[in-house]
């Protein structure tokens, strides 16, 4: 998770009950290997003392950062969504990377066209 991520702040507020979801995440962030996967990811826990609930803001490796409402998402659910957008973020470097535009335009046409399916192989192919 943290190997699409430069920056993690958790806020919270150790006496509020709304909290669980904040140390979850914490504690996966400082899980072994998540560490391994970016150790250049910085972590900053900041904890408040007033009434403000429980947030996780994330800054993605180009840049754009997303928070998320800790005291309605879980941990999990958040970490989902990272994993998502990562992936997202790695197919359009991979096209880039390759001189492919992005994003990938489709033209109607083509969505309407019907899927002829893969055609099966032959018992005797399948032996070769």
């Amino acid at each position: 998770m943290l190997k699409f991520l430069s920056k993690v702040k958790i806020e919270f507020n150790a006496l509020d009950p709304r909290t669980a979801s904040c140390m979850d995440f914490l504690a996966q962030c400082n899980a072994p290997k998540a560490k391994e996967s970016n150790s250049a990811c910085q972590i900053q826990v900041k904890p408040c003392t007033d009434d403000h609930p429980p947030q996780i803001t994330v800054t993605f490796v180009n840049g754009v950062e997303q928070a998320y409402d800790a005291t309605a998402t879980s941990a999990q659910t958040i970490r989902t969504m990272i994993l998502e957008k990562g992936q997202y973020l790695e197919t359009e470097q991979m096209f880039r990377e390759a001189g492919e535009k992005w994003p990938v335009l489709i033209p109607a046409d083509e969505l309407n066209e019907p899927f002829t399916g893969i055609k099966p192989r032959k018992a005797e192919e399948k032996k070769q």
